[in-house]
């Protein structure tokens, strides 16, 4: 087998598609530009532009089919991924479908069945930030003892091109995901409250908090109406804290003391004892390269580490979750519906 990403046996690129070039679509546009064994032949976009490389933007689906291709790369808003994903599915064509899966669950679990025994997968890109892959195999190798507390902060401005879903199914599936995968376990309960301050349709701020099915607590605060912008990931053990910034990428490690706080005023305050801070080296990658360096590697029958349809169906069934919880809102123990 060759390891440059040409398709096995075939001595050419695969030929790649993409549907929709918003701003998302032009990151994947630019990656499969520039991705080895890979030359992207179309682009399908009604509203038209121009691709990279002079790639021809096409108005329907269809028209991407009739170029033959090997695979294709979802990028349209949510409310359009089931349509185009079960036509991809029908066609027989590996999709590589942005997060959310799907609008719904409902719709999810129909792409599941319609791409049963096929080759497909769901864009959770920051399964491929350098910093959380160091600090997913940290946790495997009880860097930091039991597991704790998974709690994440993910805000910033609003962004437009946005008009189909709220934050939770937008922004907060990236934390949900991401909890499940780094920890190795399944949402068992969860609980949250939503606001909408900026006049949309949709929720534009969540706090939830919930458990996972080991008993690991964890909490998120996700939100379109911060100028500051954070992406912050902190897990909490027996043996310390593990902090991940995924804007720069970086991981640090706040280790349990040993030596014993002295100072009574302080010691009051604090669990345990403070420790060695440590900021690791490590490489940094594009996590948007590294994920289509993966599914590339899947559509040509190498292994590879994608995002299962079933796994983006158990973020987008959380996230229902959390938005049914936000609209059960109690008072000194009064359910108010």
């Amino acid at each position: 087998m060759r390891s440059d990403g040409r398709s096995a046996g075939r001595g050419r690129p695969l030929r790649a598609g993409l549907i929709g070039l918003g701003a998302m679509g032009r990151n994947h546009a630019r990656v499969l530009a520039a991705l080895a064994g890979v030359e992207l032949v179309g682009v399908v976009d009604p509203a038209g532009g121009t691709a990279p490389g002079g790639v021809p933007v096409l108005a329907e689906l269809n028209d991407l089919l009739a170029l033959g291709v090997d695979y294709a790369v979802v990028a349209c808003p949510t409310a359009q991924h089931e349509s185009v994903g079960l036509r991809l599915a029908v066609a027989g064509v590996p999709a590589l479908i942005e997060k959310p899966l799907a609008h719904d669950a409902r719709a999810a679990r129909r792409l599941v069945d319609a791409f049963r025994g096929q080759v497909a997968g769901v864009g959770h890109v920051e399964r491929y930030n350098p910093a959380l892959q160091q600090l997913r195999a940290r946790l495997a190798s009880g860097e930091i003892g039991e597991v704790y507390q998974v709690s994440t902060r993910r805000q910033g401005p609003f962004p437009r091109r946005i008009a189909d879903v709220g934050v939770v199914k937008d922004l907060a599936t990236h934390d949900i995901d991401l909890t499940g995968w780094i920890t190795g376990q399944s949402y068992a309960s969860v609980a949250a409250r939503t606001v909408r301050k900026s006049g949309r349709p949709y929720e534009d701020m969540v706090a939830a908090v919930g458990t996972l099915a080991d008993g690991t607590m964890v909490s998120h605060l996700v939100n379109w109406l911060s100028p500051q912008k954070e992406r912050y990931v902190a897990v909490t053990g027996e043996r310390g804290c593990l902090v991940a910034d995924t804007l720069t990428a970086d991981l640090t490690l706040q280790v349990n003391g040993a030596v014993a706080t002295e100072w009574d005023t302080v010691r009051t305050f604090r669990g345990v004892t403070e420790g060695d801070v440590i900021r690791y080296a490590f490489p940094k990658r594009e996590p948007l390269m590294s994920e289509h360096e993966q599914f590339r590697e899947a559509v040509a029958g190498r292994p590879a580490e994608t995002v299962a349809l079933t796994e983006g169906l158990h973020t987008v069934e959380v996230a229902e979750s959390v938005l049914a919880a936000a609209g059960r809102q109690s008072l000194l123990g009064v359910t108010v519906r």
